[in-house]
């Protein structure tokens, strides 16, 4: 059987202080409704993390307008480290986070107003996708992109995550493996040239090809329709040996860490990623058990695209609904495929934090 992919998840960042960047998600972003805030040692990670387990505290928040949310993360036993060298656009690895809004115009406004520091103006992306650029206040890049569509109307200028941006060396290779792996079977553009939307990014005045993914049908899944659909832009550089952007660094250091699926059927996504070539290097459960956060619990795994960028999956098998009256979803009784009502989802509107 296939796995039944939900949509994205959460795309993780590492940041130096986990609740000064939570507040900041928050006021500036819309990201309050926090899924779990779990201190604790990172166990399972090794092979991404020197070969020791490493303390860390992490909190996953949503922002209830729908699309995924950030997995927001902080080393606590160690300095978090930089990359030794200036990003640019098309270095290998997660380049930008995607976020949805309703109204590019007042979003706009809003960052402007707000301080937030935003690269050039209003462009419009192949696909005729308007959009603009900005830059948390580490650095990370966030692509504010207008797309329809709100799950629950919180007063955000924006929503969730929709997507990301990928630096990678073979496009024609990245698109089979988002397409076999992850479902993107739709490629929306793929072009080549130099690109007016991207120029003002660092490394943006260069010539790419790129291309932009979607999926045909929509996402199934207890939480697809808070999720909703997403795309995956991928660019190639030329004219430079882009360097991977966590080249002798640690998963969880500075930048984005990882971009996270929700799905249901671990084992059998566990065989389709083994016979793609891509099998797991890292499982949480690997006897199909339950892997604890606090808050939540689950089942997690990774594996590598073509060029090294780490993707999680999470089976959510605990998730609170209503912590307030201890009200938890044991996801494991439910058929996979089918969403969760809207009213269940829209009762966590009652967790949001000011």
């Amino acid at each position: 059987m296939k796995p039944v992919i939900s949509g994205i998840q959460q795309i993780g960042v590492g940041i130096p202080s986990v609740y000064e960047a939570w507040e900041w998600y928050k006021r500036i972003l819309g990201f309050d409704l926090p899924v779990f805030d779990d201190p604790g040692v990172a166990g399972k990670m090794l092979p991404y993390t020197g070969g020791q387990p490493h303390s860390r505290h992490a909190i996953l928040a949503l922002n209830l307008q729908g699309g995924g949310g950030m997995e927001i993360w902080q080393y606590t036993s160690r300095e978090p480290q930089p990359a030794a060298f200036n990003l640019q656009l098309g270095d290998l690895g997660i380049n930008a986070a995607i976020v949805k809004t309703g109204d590019i115009d007042k979003a706009y406004a809003f960052m402007k107003e707000n301080n937030v520091r935003v690269i050039g103006d209003i462009t419009q992306n192949p696909e005729g996708k308007r959009a603009f650029f900005i830059l948390d206040p580490y650095g990370n890049m966030l692509c504010i992109e207008q797309q329809a569509g709100c799950f629950l109307n919180t007063n955000a200028v924006t929503g969730g995550i929709a997507g990301c941006i990928i630096g990678v060396s073979d496009i024609d290779v990245s698109i089979r493996f988002y397409r076999e792996i992850l479902g993107y079977d739709q490629v929306l553009y793929d072009e080549h040239g130099v690109f007016d939307d991207l120029a003002p990014l660092p490394g943006g005045g260069a010539t790419f090809r790129r291309a932009r993914l979607g999926h045909k049908e929509p996402r199934r899944g207890a939480f697809s329709r808070l999720l909703g659909a997403t795309r995956i832009e991928l660019v190639q550089v030329e004219g430079r040996k882009p360097p991977r952007i966590y080249e002798n660094r640690y998963w969880g250091d500075l930048g984005f860490i990882h971009l996270c699926f929700d799905i249901r059927g671990m084992a059998d996504m566990r065989y389709l990623c083994t016979e793609q070539g891509h099998p797991f290097t890292v499982d949480s459960n690997p006897d199909e058990g339950s892997f604890d956060m606090g808050q939540a619990a689950g089942h997690f795994s990774y594996i590598e695209d073509p060029d090294g960028a780490l993707i999680e999956f999470v089976e959510t098998h605990k998730v609170p609904i209503l912590k307030k009256w201890g009200l938890y979803l044991n996801l494991r009784k439910r058929n996979p495929e089918n969403p969760l009502p809207d009213w269940m989802l829209k009762a966590m509107k009652f967790n949001r934090k000011k």
